[in-house]
């Protein structure tokens, strides 16, 4: 009968399969759903790469506030250095009187003794003993018991006591001051470090490409500071030459005079007294020339200085390293002059007041140059544009043309 036929069942997948199938499906629709709904995630944007150019800027302001940062160590090192032998010395001194207290109190001891084997060992005996042994021999009737002889020892007691006391408070003192001055130095050098090793860092991360990309930068900042440096040498021959003119003119202007008997000062001194006020004023900067008769160039000083300066190409430059193996900048200039005998102080800032100050187009060998804003960076000036100086961390001592790098000013110190 039809009521117990079974059904036929469908072609196709089982019952089971078809429902995973339908499930399936539906996920999928779902998914594509909120695909169009919410659109994906993306990752958080990426810092922009910095260009080569600003690459470049960045490691050139890091080294030269390194170079700054190195400038203050220095002083502070040198500071530090004062202080530490001020302290040495002061307790040099509290050793000193503290073996003088000792002394005097054993002279006091041997009086004591003298009494004890009296009997009459009282007095000397308390004074040993007490804390405060001024207080004790304040009283009269004590002092009545001592002899003249007792009375000049405790009073030499009393007086190197009181010395050794002062001593040791002068050092305590120092030591304190020597104590934050060393954590000074210590954050100093920090400082330069840090500026460095980001220098580095920065350095590191650039490409082959990048890397040749720089240099070719640094080539063409080099060019330009040549072509600068033969303009100066240019400026100064022509200088030179106009000055030995005036010369030679005032010389024959002498010599005609002399020879037709006119021993009158004439107009020809006008001329020279007119370029030597112009020479002695400068350019209203307050600068003095070199031609000014009144501080001419110590040639002999300078060479000498410029001579030690050459035998140390090729020395790398260390922050804080004033030789013999290396140098910073400071440090070269300053072992340069005086292998001249003349004293520089250590630092730039230091060094750049003394002496005279001059105009760079009257620069004469051995003059120190300036750079940078804050004078954080000095070379020995050679002649014709170019310097020697010791760079900065990874170059070593080298001869450069002075326009290098932003220049600040001049001097002279011999």
């Amino acid at each position: 009968m039809a009521s117990h036929r079974r059904s036929r069942p469908r072609l196709g997948m089982p019952s089971g399969r078809r429902t995973a199938a339908g499930l399936t499906t539906a996920a999928l629709v779902s998914l594509a759903l909120l695909a169009q709904v919410a659109p994906p995630a993306t990752a958080a944007p990426r810092e922009p790469r910095p260009s080569v150019e600003e690459v470049r800027q960045r490691v050139d302001t890091l080294y030269r506030e390194a170079g700054s940062a190195t400038q203050a160590y220095n002083g502070a090192k040198e500071r530090t250095d004062a202080q530490q032998a001020r302290v040495d010395e002061l307790l040099g001194d509290v050793a000193e009187h503290t073996e003088r207290v000792n002394e005097a109190r054993r002279k006091l001891g041997s009086f004591a003794a003298a009494q004890y084997r009296s009997g009459s060992a009282h007095s000397t005996a308390t004074l040993l003993l007490a804390a405060d042994s001024k207080s004790l021999f304040d009283q009269s009737h004590l002092l009545a018991r001592m002899t003249s002889r007792q009375q000049r020892a405790l009073t030499d007691y009393e007086a190197r006591r009181s010395a050794a006391a002062t001593q040791r408070g002068k050092a305590t003192q120092s030591l304190a001051s020597l104590t934050a001055a060393q954590e000074d130095l210590r954050a100093k050098k920090k400082s330069v470090r840090a500026k460095l090793a980001e220098a580095r860092k920065l350095l590191s991360r650039l490409t082959a490409e990048e890397k040749a990309r720089l240099a070719e930068l640094e080539r063409k900042k080099q060019a330009e500071a040549e072509r600068k440096a033969r303009e100066l040498a240019r400026q100064q021959a022509e200088k030179e030459r106009e000055e030995r003119e005036q010369r030679e003119r005032e010389q024959r202007e002498r010599e005609e005079r002399e020879n037709s008997g006119d021993t009158s000062d004439g107009g020809g001194t006008g001329d020279g007294s007119g370029q030597g006020e112009d020479a002695g004023a400068g350019d209203g900067s307050g600068d003095i020339r070199p031609s000014d008769p009144a501080l001419p160039a110590d040639t002999a000083k300078a060479q000498q200085a410029i001579d030690f300066a050459r035998a140390q190409l090729g020395k790398p430059y260390v922050w804080g390293a004033t030789g013999p193996d290396s140098y910073d900048c400071s440090g070269l200039t300053r072992g340069a002059w005086q292998a001249a005998g003349v004293a520089l102080p250590r630092t730039t800032w230091d060094q750049v007041k003394v002496g005279k100050r001059i105009a760079t187009t009257d620069l004469a060998p051995g003059d120190l140059v300036f750079f940078y804003e804050d004078s954080s960076h000095v070379g020995l000036y050679i002649g014709e544009g170019q310097m020697i100086h010791a760079p900065r961390p990874g170059a070593n001592v080298r001869i450069e043309s002075i326009f290098t790098m932003p220049l600040y000013g001049n001097v002279r110190p011999a």
